[in-house]
């Protein structure tokens, strides 16, 4: 019941009412990435303002964009005309794994010095001078 009340009220837990049911009634399902983000297009370009199928994303969980893994969001603005669950996209030897956006998480990155890691940094060197007012 909860889940049902959060996808009337609010757009960053998912996708709305509203939005579930549009793109149901127009959309087509095109697959589903690693993270459970689902991806839909349009049966026609009816309701589109550049004659392209409209395409859309709804996240599992909380709305991110930075949720979305680089072979999608390829996908989403129309750089591949396939979608990777037709056409894999070729990750490079060179390339690292696409990680979401951790800020505010756990997993943020915390530099030394910050407070949430203490608040502890390195002593400034012999060649800092402070200001002073005179």
């Amino acid at each position: 019941m909860l889940n049902f009340l959060k996808s009337i009220f609010t757009w960053w837990n998912g996708a709305t009412i509203g939005a579930r049911f549009h793109i149901g009634r127009r959309g087509v399902y095109v697959g589903q990435d690693e993270l459970g983000n689902r991806y839909f297009e349009a049966k026609d370009a009816s309701d589109s303002y550049d004659g392209r199928k409209r395409r859309w994303v709804i996240y599992r969980g909380y709305a991110d964009a930075s949720k979305v893994s680089p072979d999608w969001h390829g996908w989403l603005h129309y750089t591949f005309a396939e979608p990777p669950t037709v056409e894999p996209f070729a990750i490079k030897a060179w390339e690292k794994a696409h990680l979401p956006n951790l800020t505010g998480t756990i997993h943020a990155y915390r530099p030394q010095g910050a407070l949430a890691r203490g608040g502890e940094r390195q002593k400034a060197t012999g060649d800092y001078e402070a200001w002073v007012p005179k």
